[in-house]
């Protein structure tokens, strides 16, 4: 395949480029010449860029589509303090010309180590029915492909290729962690609903070219899909306990713990709650870590404000303490303005 090696983040100024991109827009205008032009927007796993296509736009055109991976060659340009492509040629690749890990944002983390860490943690569940009940999960070749790949959210948090598998494999080590806390809980139960409560996702997200909902995942929901994949894998399992099934769809219908954020049902047993607790957390930190770490706004201490958490994320304290280690090191002992909270 063609060797992806410059990258979005790479660009400067005035120099040529001639590389492959994702790309996630494609507009066409006329200029007030009366000449077509093309609008595009690409992308690779560092960043996005505009690009226009000035000259020869209808013929270009016709050389790729919108969700194509494309060779584009140009100039990179400055435009109203942004860099920007002017392309001059650009032509779509075939798929096994690339690889899309190059042009989505993706996991840090080794999707194949990932699977290997997920199988020691489904071969640790005692329980032999939901162990054999996870099994079947995974021996379904489609399922655990897709498993690899799938994004936890498309927005929201996780929102990159193996991200759910991220997202899963965390809230296993929390389980892990709370686990010798709290006496009276079926952590076996919750251990397989945190593998189990988004594998609808696989379906309900498509993540072959850009992060959207599958027709599927709009009409019903990755908690519906969840429903009929989990009835369908159970008659799998001989002799698997109702009253067990009853427990395990009931935690997955509750996990987003409250009807408005699309749960069917509350938590209603304790393995649901804290299985919706966990969930909750792992998200909402992680897209709130994802946030501070990721903002490169003017403001060293404000993120702006941000839709998902209805609010303004502070980024400052990190740095403040940093500053006051600095300080003491160099023996200055000045005085704090502010007064001790502690």
């Amino acid at each position: 395949g063609t060797l992806k090696k410059v990258f979005i983040r790479d660009l400067k100024e005035r120099e040529q480029v001639e590389t492959s991109f994702l790309v996630t827009r494609k507009d066409s205008g006329v200029s007030k010449s009366g000449k077509p032009y093309l609008n595009l927007r690409l992308r690779d796993r560092t960043g996005e860029v505009d690009a226009r296509v000035w000259d020869n736009a209808e013929e270009i055109s016709k050389n790729f589509e919108k969700d194509d991976v494309a060779k584009v060659k140009g100039q990179v340009v400055a435009y109203q303090g942004e860099l920007q492509i002017n392309a001059l040629d650009i032509r779509g690749l075939a798929e096994g010309e690339y690889s899309l890990r190059d042009y989505l944002p993706s996991s840090k983390k080794d999707p194949e180590e990932m699977m290997n860490v997920l199988g020691g943690v489904i071969r640790s569940v005692g329980d032999r029915h939901l162990r054999a009940l996870l099994e079947v999960f995974f021996e379904d070749p489609d399922i655990s492909e897709r498993f690899k790949l799938a994004p936890a959210a498309k927005v929201m948090h996780h929102p990159y290729l193996g991200g759910l598998l991220e997202h899963v494999l965390s809230m296993c080590g929390l389980i892990k962690r709370v686990e010798g806390h709290y006496e009276d809980i079926n952590w076996d139960l919750v251990t397989t609903g945190a593998i189990l409560h988004d594998i609808g996702k696989i379906y309900e997200l498509s993540y072959e070219r850009s992060f959207d909902y599958t027709v599927e995942g709009r009409l019903l929901g990755h908690i519906t899909i969840e429903m009929g994949l989990i009835e369908e894998k159970i008659r799998k399992v001989p002799g698997f306990p109702e009253k067990l099934a009853l427990l395990l769809k009931h935690m997955i219908l509750s996990h987003h713990g409250q009807l408005e954020f699309g749960s069917p049902k509350r938590p209603k047993t304790p393995e649901a709650l804290v299985l919706s607790y966990l969930d909750d957390l792992d998200a909402k930190l992680t897209a709130m870590q994802e946030l501070i770490k990721s903002d490169t706004g003017p403001d060293p201490d404000w993120t702006p404000f941000n839709k998902l958490f209805e609010r303004f994320i502070f980024k400052g304290g990190r740095y403040e303490s940093v500053e006051e280690d600095k300080k003491e090191k160099k023996g200055e002992k000045e005085k704090k303005e502010e007064p001790e909270l502690f």
